[in-house]
């Protein structure tokens, strides 16, 4: 028997502690941020000034805030996601231990959370490219990739919904990536109240799919307010919304909300051109203006130009 548990994999040998530990990252932090996600975006709606003030609030962090992405978001989603993977792998059959119904929450479940992992990979690579790194980023940009400011945060994510198959390709791929993800945390949430045993007994399981279902509508709701913000604004609001952050820029550095970071701002993508447009706007031209001359004027020049008789 000690010869079988030693030739067992990892995972099966601690598969309660890390099921569970699969379960709670899904929820906390990944779910209570996906919310405060949504919300923010949907603030868009509110204004340029609304999304605009919470993103300065979030980069405020300055340095540490690598430190919350990769700690509170990047490290347990991939545990998370890649745990998934192996458990859609690896997974049998359930159709004798659910009902119909059931099942096929199951098996949404599963391809949902495929659909949500490979929708947040192109959703962190469209708009923030993964990498902060010079050298990276200056093959990204080219291919449409890394297009969010933060410091222009409205207006740099409506145009970044705007590329790709004459701005048709982003808005259904981040529709359908929203609706699916949403779908994976509210039903996540049935699945892991029974798996924490929270719910067991048919009539807790009917009133937990009541509140799960309620979640569902009301993050599907503030879900696709987000994305109707990022994709609905043209190239007149967009321009606004542009001005609109470039003055609550300068109010922010002098107030000390935001760092110097010109890597944040858009208008850091134009450098020198930016300089240079702005040396050309300055040139004065010399111009000599010449006035008709007056009669009297006139006169006087003529008697100037009379010359002289010769003294007798």
């Amino acid at each position: 028997m000690s010869e079988l548990t030693r030739s067992q994999s990892i995972f099966v040998r601690h598969e309660f502690a890390i099921r569970r530990l699969h379960s709670l990252l899904g929820i906390v932090p990944l779910g209570l941020y996906m919310c405060i996600h949504l919300t923010t975006n949907a603030s868009l709606l509110n204004g340029t000034e609304t999304f605009q003030r919470a993103v300065y609030y979030i980069h405020s962090l300055g340095a540490a805030l690598p430190l919350v992405e990769w700690g509170g978001i990047f490290l347990p989603l991939l545990f998370h996601a890649i745990l998934g993977v192996w458990i859609i792998k690896t997974g049998k059959s359930n159709l004798g231990s659910y009902r119909f119904t059931g099942n096929k929450r199951y098996t949404w479940q599963r391809w949902t959370g495929l659909l949500a992992f490979v929708f947040l990979m192109f959703h962190v690579l469209h708009l923030h490219g993964w990498f902060h790194f010079g050298p990276w980023l200056a093959v990204m940009k080219p291919l449409g990739f890394a297009n969010f400011y933060p410091y222009n945060a409205a207006s740099s994510l409506a145009m970044a919904m705007d590329e790709w198959a004459w701005g048709l390709f982003w808005p259904a791929f981040y529709l359908i990536g929203v609706w699916a993800t949403v779908f994976h945390l509210a039903n996540g949430l049935w699945t892991a109240g029974i798996t924490w045993g929270l719910w067991i007994s048919p009539a807790a399981q009917e009133r937990a799919t009541k509140v799960c279902v309620a979640f569902g509508v009301l993050l599907t709701v503030i879900g696709t307010a987000a994305w109707w913000a990022a994709v609905a604004p043209g190239p007149a609001e967009i321009a606004k919304a542009r001005e609109t952050e470039n003055e609550m820029y300068e109010a922010a550095l002098k107030t000390g909300l935001v760092y110097d970071m010109p890597e944040k701002r858009y208008e850091a993508e134009e450098g020198t051109e930016a300089e240079t447009d702005g040396v050309e706007t300055i040139i004065i031209e010399e111009t000599i203006i010449v006035e008709p001359a007056s009669e009297d004027s006139e006169e006087e020049a003529e008697t100037e130009t009379e010359p002289s008789e010769p003294a007798s």
